[in-house]
């Protein structure tokens, strides 16, 4: 089962890479080694992996949530309802 965390900072997050730290500062408060898998930016439409939504195009799911919880995805950090998710594994031994 993975535990989901919804944040809705003040100040919004102008982009990625401010929305970035924000999930990576509460993966670490919620595991050990926090280790990032995937993630989607609804702004720009772009996900990490690339092109993993390719295979899924008449799947409800989204590529980058199926690669996460095909490779035991612990945590996910949606920041401003969907506009930013993450996906994250504890990396630890």
């Amino acid at each position: 089962m993975i535990k989901e965390i919804r944040l809705a900072p003040a100040p919004s997050p102008r982009n990625l890479e401010e929305a970035l730290p924000l999930a990576n500062a509460e993966a670490a408060r919620c595991l050990a080694e926090p280790m990032l898998l995937s993630w989607y930016d609804r702004d720009r439409d772009f996900e990490s992996p690339q092109h993993v939504s390719e295979c899924h195009q008449a799947s409800a799911t989204p590529g980058y949530v199926d690669y996460a919880v095909h490779r035991e995805a612990t945590l996910r950090v949606d920041i401003e309802n969907g506009r930013f998710v993450f996906f994250y594994l504890a990396a630890e031994a």
